[in-house]
């Protein structure tokens, strides 16, 4: 029996373009795709261009000098990478790399923000990118102290809202991730995610094969993320 649904739902994520602006913003690059795993945008590299992501899955990363990589965010369509240290003038804080094949158009540093000041949207933007920082930050914090199902629905719902592809009623397919990532995000270890899969599965409210999780019921998913 699981939890008892307490009106918990997938909440889209909220852009500061308006649809005609993005599409205005799409027309000043050139559309470039990136295979699955590639790396779209560097750590250390200097921040001359920016990408706005119009298709895909890509996930944010920093790499810490010992060599250990820590999970940040996970990213979609409509979403902007390394719209921050355009901003800032200075080096890329973390790698973004493409979990499944992504299109994104590449815009030059100076005319993004140029076309951003004609509009009078560089503070809104700026707002956006040091929202969604604290939104991760708080997402990650939140998420230590709950139980690990919970944890894994609620970051199952992000990926289903984030996603545009493989969606058929109720359900979302989730393509390119593998178990080793989610449990980056949710914070906990391989084996755990293993776990915690397998209870989803014996409720009938996921299936999985490598690199593949698909939400059967995302609804019923939701009351599961209720759970605390």
């Amino acid at each position: 029996m699981g939890p008892m649904c307490t009106g918990v739902g997938v909440m889209g994520r909220r852009h500061v373009l308006s649809d005609e602006v993005w599409r205005e913003l799409r027309d000043q690059g050139v559309t470039r795709r990136f295979p699955e795993r590639s790396v779209m945008l560097r750590q250390g590299a200097p921040g001359t261009h920016l990408l706005a992501l119009t298709s895909g899955l890509a996930k944010v990363v920093c790499r810490e000098p010992s060599g250990a990589k820590t999970w940040l965010a996970f990213r979609g369509p409509g979403d902007l990478l390394g719209e921050v240290s355009v901003f800032n003038g200075t080096s890329r804080t973390a790698d973004v790399v493409a979990l499944t094949p992504c299109v994104a158009v590449v815009l030059d540093a100076q005319r993004f923000v140029r076309f951003v000041e004609e509009r009078g949207l560089v503070i809104q933007l700026m707002r956006q990118a040091l929202a969604r920082m604290r939104e991760s930050d708080l997402y990650r914090g939140e998420l230590q102290s709950l139980p690990l199902v919970v944890r894994l629905a609620r970051t199952l719902l992000r990926l289903a809202v984030l996603t545009d592809r493989g969606t058929e009623g109720n359900s979302v397919r989730l393509t390119g991730l593998n178990q080793e990532e989610v449990a980056q995000a949710i914070g906990v270890t391989r084996n755990a995610v293993i776990s915690g899969l397998r209870q989803l599965r014996a409720v009938g409210l996921v299936e999985t094969a490598r690199r593949v999780i698909v939400i059967k019921d995302v609804k019923a998913l939701e009351c599961w993320a209720a759970a605390d």
